[in-house]
Parts: C-alpha cells; structure tokens; sequence
C-alpha cells in the first residue's frame, strides 16, 4: 500500500515550483498556493513525517519553528530583504526533510529547529519578494495551509513505515526538481 501512495505523491502533476506571481489574490489564494506547488506541498509535509520520526516536543515544536520562519521571511521578502539561492535552498530543503524522515534522523532538538526554521525563511522570503497588493490576507492564508500540511505530515508520520517510505520519495522528488529547474 505504501508504494502506492509513494507513487502517487512523486507523480502528482503538480508545477515544478509554486511561485508563479500569483501572491495578490487574498487569503484563498493564499490557502491555495502552498497546495498548488510541489516544493512547497513537498516541503511542509515531510517537516511533519520528520516531527512524526523524532517525537516528544518536535511533534509541535518543527512546524512551530517553520511556520514562525516562514512569517519572518514572507515579511522580509515583501520590504525587499533577499537571500542568495533562494530557490535552491527551497529544493535543498525537500532533500534534507525528505532524508531526515527516511533514516529517522535524531538530532538534538535545538539542531532540528534550527535547521527547519532556515528553510522555513527560504520559503517565507520567495512568497514576500514576489507578493503584490496586500500582503497579509495571502500571508495568513499561506501560513494557515502550511500548519495544514505539517498536520498531514505529522498525521501520515504516525503510520509506521511511512515517513521513511514517503521522506525517501519527498528526497528523490526534491533532487528530480533541481535537476528539471
């Protein structure tokens, strides 16, 4: 059955990257847009098979630390503040989630939120450099779809097997993405 669905998930048609400028449509467009991008999709959702993996405070602690980044950044993004390889580090961070769900990684807590609350920076400054009009209705939409996202992960996380079957898949899908982009 996890074949399946891992097949499924690498398979979706989904566009190679989710940011296509359309950051000036409201809250739907924001509740939208992290479900319409596979980086993105890919990327919350294997932060919640990783908290799955680790347990205990990672549980809330790793879609806390991603989602507050994820805020800082959207803002920075839209008063003009850039990271070198934005993209990149947005592909990276569907390898690295991806990996660290598929070997069950344990690192140190502080470790783990540090490095998912970078990637969550990533995420939040492409959504802001690219907003258009208001800001902040699209902004509470993306951050409410990608609390949704870690909740499927963490969710789907608690079926054993699962998150090393459906990380290895999110790992492969990020390395077919920098390839494809």
């Amino acid at each position: 059955m996890s074949r399946i669905l891992l097949a499924a998930l690498i398979l979706l048609p989904l566009p190679a990257l989710a940011h296509t400028g359309d950051h000036a449509g409201g809250f739907a467009s924001g509740i939208l847009h992290p479900l319409t991008g596979s980086d993105h999709l890919l990327a919350m959702f294997a932060v919640g098979l990783w908290a799955a993996s680790l347990g205990g405070r990672a549980l809330w602690a790793l879609p806390l630390a991603f989602v507050a980044a994820l805020a800082v950044g959207g803002s920075a993004g839209v008063m003009g503040v850039q990271m070198p390889l934005v993209e990149p580090a947005i592909l990276a961070s569907l390898v690295v989630f991806g990996v660290a769900s598929a070997i069950a990684l344990r690192l140190p807590l502080g470790a783990a939120v540090a490095g998912t609350a970078v990637f969550g920076l990533a995420h939040g400054l492409a959504h802001g450099a690219e907003a258009t009009g208001d800001f902040a209705p699209f902004a509470a939409g993306f951050v409410l779809s990608s609390l949704g996202l870690h909740l499927c992960g963490l969710a789907i996380g608690r079926i054993p097997m699962l998150p090393r079957a459906l990380g290895a898949g999110v790992a492969v899908a990020g390395l077919a993405l920098a390839v494809a982009g």
